[in-house]
């Protein structure tokens, strides 16, 4: 029985410690919700993230944070926890539009017969 309390009290205790951390996605996430939930992460720094991500696209690792102006490794580890990145479905280029090409001139030709000019 006290194995069974103990189990159910962890349980409480992990998924109300879940739900104060809530973790944010580097390439979906605004910047109200950045500033929100990442620890030393204002308006303007979480702004800057969403501008180098629209600008160099999304982000591949979570230690590409330190390009953001503002942003260096004690940010990082302080909120690596809180941050993740799910991979972004690649882009299919679509294939150019088909470019009309002039239709062939007609060559005039006329039955070669043997033993005539040409």
């Amino acid at each position: 029985m006290r194995k069974l309390l103990a189990t159910l009290i962890a349980g409480l205790v992990l998924s109300f410690g879940a739900a104060a951390n809530p973790i944010v996605d580097l390439n979906t996430a605004d910047a109200d919700t950045l500033a929100r939930v990442l620890n030393g992460v204002g308006p303007a720094k979480a702004e800057a993230i969403v501008a180098f991500r629209e600008a160099n696209g999304p982000f591949q690792h979570i230690d590409e944070l330190v390009k953001v102006k503002g942003i260096g490794p004690a940010t990082i580890e302080l909120n690596r926890a809180a941050m993740s990145i799910q991979p972004v479905a690649p882009t299919t280029p679509t294939a150019p539009a088909a470019v009309a090409q002039p239709a062939a001139a007609a060559v005039a030709t006329r039955p070669v017969t043997p033993g005539t000019p040409r």
